[in-house]
C-alpha cells in the first residue's frame, strides 16, 4: 500500500515537472490532485490514514474554482466531495497561496453520519481551508479537515486554456 502511494506521488510530480514554465494563472487551469495521507487529531486504530484521494479541479483566471474529489473517508467508506471555492495568491511570496472550498460531502453513512456537520442520509457539508505552494506545474497543500485532522495533498496542472 505504501509503495503504491509513493509511486502515485512520484508520478504526479514527474507529470507536473514536464512543463518548464510556471502557470501564470492568467488562463483557466485543469489540475489533478492526490491525497496520500490524513492525520487525525485524535488517532484511533480504526481510522483510515491513507484515503487514496484523487481529484480534478478547474480554476478560472480570477481565482474562482470548482472541483470533485473521490476518496475513502476516515471510516473506510467510499466518499466524494464536490466543491466551489477561491484561491488567493501571495504577492510577497511567489507560489504561496491560500484556498477555501465548500460543498456537499457524500459517503458518511450509518454509524458515522454524525462525524461531519449537517449530514442527512449520507450527504453533509464540507468546508476546507488550505495553505499551498505551487512551483511550476506542481503544488503541495496542507488542508485542515475541521475537528477531524489535516491532510497533505500534491497536485499537478494538466492543461491551461
Amino acid at each position: 500500500m505504501k509503495r503504491s502511494i509513493f509511486r502515485a506521488t512520484c508520478a504526479l510530480i514527474a507529470l507536473g515537472s514536464l512543463g518548464v514554465e510556471a502557470q501564470d494563472r492568467d488562463s483557466h487551469v485543469l489540475s489533478l490532485h492526490y491525497g496520500p495521507y490524513v492525520h487525525h487529531w485524535e488517532p484511533d486504530p480504526r481510522h483510515n490514514d491513507t484515503p487514496d484521494l484523487f481529484g480534478l479541479e478547474v480554476e478560472r483566471p480570477d481565482g474562482w474554482l470548482a472541483g470533485a474529489m473521490w476518496f475513502h473517508n476516515s471510516y473506510h467508506q467510499p466518499s466524494q466531495y464536490f466543491y466551489l471555492g477561491h484561491r488567493w495568491s501571495s504577492e510577497r511570496v511567489p507560489g504561496l497561496y491560500v484556498k477555501l472550498t465548500a460543498g456537499p460531502l457524500l459517503g458518511y453513512k450509518g454509524e458515522y453520519e454524525n462525524k461531519i456537520p449537517v449530514n442527512r442520509d449520507g450527504v453533509g457539508l464540507g468546508v476546507i481551508p488550505a495553505l499551498g505552494y505551487q512551483y511550476r506545474r506542481v503544488s503541495a497543500q496542507f488542508a485542515i479537515l475541521g475537528t477531524a485532522g489535516y491532510m497533505i495533498t500534491v497536485g499537478s496542472d494538466l492543461l491551461s486554456w
